[in-house]
């Protein structure tokens, strides 16, 4: 069984299989081995917020079209200086408490217990995946170009870590922990081995552990890893970095390596925030950073988040309190904004790096390119891949996030006793809010597009400056 055959003077592959040529599909063009430039990067692709759902037109009506589906169509025919040398996916890569109807039936086809609406073990977060990347231009995009990837909440659990009442809460259902345990495990599987390098991947210790079975089944030592990573996440680490020629690429996990202690929240735990100081301290002409949920949100909404984060720690009392975590909930108010300290401790490291700095987001359900007042921090969000809000509620979010959280949210944050960030910054394109994927062209421009009749259409495009 030949299961990749490679030409020496062709980067181009195809697998076989007892024989029989199983890749490319009939129609694609050849997948290829695209090595990084000797120069370094210089073009990437990024998105968040891929819902996995049919592309009729019934559906298309609701979801709007693939964007990453037309992105991988565009790159058919495209020269290869228009191709990116790496797509991030920075977040909700699945949705496993809002499977597809696809999903549902094969949910209630195998059983009828909680949560009956919702991912609950490993074979089912196993077919969520399937579904998810075997979209076959999709499935092709992911062959040829090499792709780093970040969960976000979805991935498990809308609200996921958002803070320790909620961890509490889920503790008490009878199905998150064997949920967590399959969801995270998935992920190692389906997304996180793929952001190793080779070395990387050979020192892992659940892959050693599992090579070392022989092939026997590994799923009791994947559930007890998956098991660890969730209580203590410092026992393993999702964050990663890499050298881009002159830029280095620093993910972060902003979501299993949260501290969740009342009155010391912090995005990041002690050991993952020392990780990510120095991987800032590296050599690197610029940063590019990944992290799943904004770093700079429209400033009246920062504003918000900080006051509702200090209500929910007692500033008001224990009435109040427990109001604020409550609506804390209801409105997802859990970005850094909501981790104050983790916030100002970053942004005052930014500043001192001195270098220019762009920060890759998603999750919000809108793109925008926000810019400091001091030194070059650019905060870039390109959201949803696929999965757009409605109407109404582009609506509302224009609404409380543009207008009446830019009127009250620093004066709520006063109020609260909560001192004004280390720098001021302003949104300067944006928000859109169709279905795009975005392209960051070194060193310094950003172009967001979206789909029209499956082909690529720019929406906008600015210079870093």
């Amino acid at each position: 069984m030949d299961l990749v055959e490679l030409t020496q003077d062709i980067p181009s592959y195809s697998v076989t299989l007892d024989g029989e040529c199983v890749w490319p599909l009939a129609g694609r063009p050849p997948s290829r081995i695209r090595l990084m430039p000797e120069s370094g990067a210089r073009r990437l692709a990024f998105g968040s917020c891929r819902t996995s759902v049919p592309h009729d037109p019934a559906t298309v009506r609701v979801h709007g079209e693939d964007v990453l589906r037309s992105y991988g169509r565009r790159l058919y025919d495209a020269p290869d200086e228009e191709w990116p040398d790496l797509l991030l996916l920075i977040g909700d890569q699945v949705y496993a408490d809002a499977p597809s109807q696809d999903i549902l039936a094969f949910i209630r086809a195998r059983r009828d217990t909680a949560p009956q609406d919702e991912i609950a073990d490993f074979e089912e977060y196993a077919e969520l995946y399937r579904q998810a990347w075997t979209e076959p231009d999709i499935q092709w995009l992911l062959s040829t170009v090499p792709t780093a990837m970040i969960f976000d909440d979805h991935d498990l659990r809308d609200d996921w870590n958002t803070s320790q009442p909620w961890r509490e809460q889920m503790a008490r259902t009878t199905w998150w922990q064997r949920r967590v345990v399959a969801g995270l495990g998935a992920y190692w599987v389906y997304q996180h081995l793929g952001n190793l390098s080779p070395a990387e991947r050979a020192a892992d210790p659940l892959m050693r552990t599992l090579l070392d079975l022989g092939g026997r089944d590994g799923a009791a030592e994947l559930d007890a890893f998956a098991e660890k990573a969730d209580a203590e996440p410092s026992s393993n680490r999702w964050s990663y970095a890499r050298d881009l020629g002159g830029a280095r690429l620093i993910m972060v996990d902003t979501r299993c390596a949260r501290q969740l202690t009342p009155g010391d929240r912090r995005m990041l735990d002690p050991d993952e925030w020392a990780w990510l100081e120095e991987q800032l301290a590296a050599p690197a002409e610029r940063l590019i950073i990944g992290s799943s949920i904004p770093f700079l949100l429209p400033e009246g909404v920062h504003g918000v988040q900080n006051w509702n984060e200090a209500l929910a720690d007692g500033k008001w009392g224990s009435r109040v309190r427990e109001w604020s975590e409550r609506f804390r909930q209801a409105i997802d108010l859990e970005h850094w904004a909501a981790f104050r300290r983790s916030f100002e401790d970053l942004a005052r490291l930014l500043v001192r790096t001195g270098k220019p700095v762009m920060i890759l987001s998603g999750d919000v359900h809108y793109s925008y390119l926000a810019r400091t007042n001091r030194g070059q921090i650019f905060q870039i969000v390109c959201s949803p891949i696929r999965n757009p809000l409605s109407r109404l509620l582009r609506w509302a979010n224009v609404v409380t996030q543009f207008s009446v959280a830019t009127l009250v949210g620093g004066l709520l944050a006063r109020l609260a006793g909560v001192r004004r960030p280390p720098f001021r910054w302003r949104i300067t394109k944006g928000p859109f809010f169709q279905n795009a994927i975005a392209e960051l062209a070194l060193p310094d421009e950003v172009s967001w597009y979206e789909s029209r009749n499956d082909t690529l259409r720019r929406i906008d495009s600015v210079r870093l400056r």
